[in-house]
């Protein structure tokens, strides 16, 4: 059984309070790297950065972070840019849910390598499952659900929605 948590138009709004919630706590910042995890931490990036583009005149830069989200530990952690383009910057780490917490511990620690000015976390659903000691500072939704269900997300042009299934 499938229930349609958030619909298109919630997601937009969301979308648009987490991003002006970035701006507010970088609001000094001349530059702001925003690191999606890949698939949907990746999309939902993209969409925080496009609202972050219209309200700030601040350098807004989309990061694509790779791992393997079951075994980041062997797979390892890299991004599309380099430790030099985000060294001394505030950077948002975006993940569309955060579960258990190991795809943005793993992605934190890649980020704590290097000097940096701030990190943030940023996630649509919050399931509150956390394996780890990490919390999103920004976040959609919280929902309390149980181990056994699943919550999907589908960023399809014009028709986002977050399932629990």
């Amino acid at each position: 059984m499938m229930n349609r948590i958030l619909t298109h138009d919630q997601i937009q709004h969301i979308t648009k309070r987490i991003a002006y919630q970035i701006y507010e706590s970088n609001v000094d910042e001349e530059e702001i790297i925003v690191a999606g995890i890949t698939g949907g931490g990746e999309s939902f990036a993209k969409k925080i950065v496009a609202v972050l583009k219209k309200i700030t005149d601040a350098h807004i830069v989309m990061c694509k972070m790779d791992m393997d989200k079951k075994n980041p530990l062997t797979s390892g952690v890299t991004t599309s840019l380099g430790e030099e383009a985000y060294k001394n910057k505030s950077i948002v780490l975006v993940d569309d849910v955060l579960n258990s917490g190991t795809t943005l511990i793993y992605g934190t620690h890649h980020f704590l390598k290097t000097p940096i000015k701030r990190l943030k976390t940023a996630v649509l659903v919050n399931r509150n499952h956390k394996k780890y000691p990490i919390k999103a500072d920004f976040k959609g939704i919280s929902l309390s659900t149980s181990l056994n269900e699943h919550i999907r997300v589908d960023f399809e042009p014009k028709n986002n929605a977050v399932y629990l299934e």
